[in-house]
């Protein structure tokens, strides 16, 4: 671990500047730690329905569970009623969150098309209300993962994101396609750049990391404060600690 933090998250040192990225599905509790021996320098849970955490708890519980040894951890949230948000993110506190995460990201049809996830773009007022209110009732850091909009002709990335520096959010995540890409296409590094420039808070770049060369890429094309690697990440946990899988013996 660096002595040094690489940055913060509100008051949060973050040691590292590679991070596993929330996967729905994959991000569980035995890929995070495996992960985080490798390198990544926090954790995200996969993204957790807000109502579901309110009222059913016990059916959820398996995307709660987290181990010690991968604090800081983020607890990652997604819905659409901004009192529900705020409710579960205090029970996301209470269970011991160092960082509370609103995704904004996520293009799934079931998701997106009722308003959550990357749907939440398409309506900046709320994205405002559930910063402030989070910002208020919250002790912990606020954090979003969000993507460049909900296609090419609604590429609101940089309106979002100040909404989010403005009003308490203590980092972006931004994956840097569209709802419409959804995990096609080339990745918009640009837009990255663009955000790092617009906002006073840390910037995690996602988007076409593939290996190795990538990440510092990535950073240096970007100026990000680290990397987020999700699907190259997947049956390769060494590419945290730099090292390719085709580099690792059999």
């Amino acid at each position: 671990m660096p002595l040094s933090p690489t940055f913060h998250i509100g008051p949060i040192p973050i040691h590292g500047d590679t991070i596993l990225a929330p996967m729905d599905g994959f991000s569980d509790w035995p890929l995070r730690s495996l992960c985080r021996q490798f390198g990544s320098a926090m954790s995200y849970t996969e993204f957790i329905k807000s109502k579901d955490l309110i009222q059913r708890p016990n059916v959820i519980a398996h995307r709660l569970h987290y181990d010690k040894s991968e604090h800081p951890i983020a607890l990652q949230l997604y819905g659409d009623d901004v009192d529900i948000i705020v409710k579960a993110a205090l029970r996301a506190q209470g269970l011991g969150a160092d960082i509370v995460d609103i995704n904004m990201g996520c293009s799934f049809k079931t998701i997106a098309n009722r308003g959550a996830g990357v749907g939440l773009m398409r309506t900046p007022s709320k994205v405002v209300r559930i910063f402030r209110e989070l910002s208020a009732a919250l002790d912990v850091p606020i954090s979003a993962k969000i993507r460049l909009g909900w296609d090419n002709d609604s590429r609101n990335y940089l309106e979002i994101a100040r909404i989010i520096a403005e009003n308490g959010g203590a980092l972006i995540a931004i994956h840097a396609r569209t709802k419409r890409q959804a995990y096609s296409g080339k990745a918009d590094w640009d837009a990255i750049t663009a955000v790092v420039e617009a906002v006073d808070i840390p910037v995690i770049g996602n988007g076409d990391i593939e290996n190795v060369a990538d990440i510092d890429r990535m950073m240096c094309q970007t100026g990000c404060d680290a990397v987020m690697i999700g699907r190259a990440a997947i049956g390769n946990p060494w590419i945290f600690a730099r090292i390719e899988r085709d580099a690792i013996s059999p």
